[in-house]
């Protein structure tokens, strides 16, 4: 299955759509944000080296990274923003601005 950023965009708006209470405020989706990047964060420590505490999961870091992409979603459409043009626009930013920063492959 693949999905654009305007197909997930609208899924989401109809899932949410659904419920009189609709979008979390911004605030709250910004805690939401941070409480799953410190999911990711478990699960990557969990996957190299730390020992989960006794009884809990390592993790699954696919879900978890939707996770915080699904909260993202939410976030920017709250604020009426696309994430496709703001994804196409921080690509063409590192394509430009980064392409000298790093050595590249070919170059060895």
């Amino acid at each position: 299955m693949s999905i654009t950023f305007q197909q997930a965009s609208e899924r989401v708006d109809r899932y949410i759509s659904q419920f009189r209470e609709g979008y979390f405020p911004p605030l709250l989706m910004l805690a939401r944000l941070t409480e799953e990047v410190g999911e990711v964060a478990r699960v990557l420590a969990h996957q190299n080296g730390k020992t989960p505490k006794p009884g809990e999961e390592v993790g699954d870091l696919e879900l978890e990274l939707a996770d915080l992409l699904f909260v993202m979603v939410c976030l920017a459409n709250e604020r009426g923003l696309s994430l496709e043009r703001g994804f196409e626009r921080m690509l063409h930013k590192v394509e430009t601005r980064d392409k000298d920063r790093w050595t590249r492959k070919d170059a060895e």
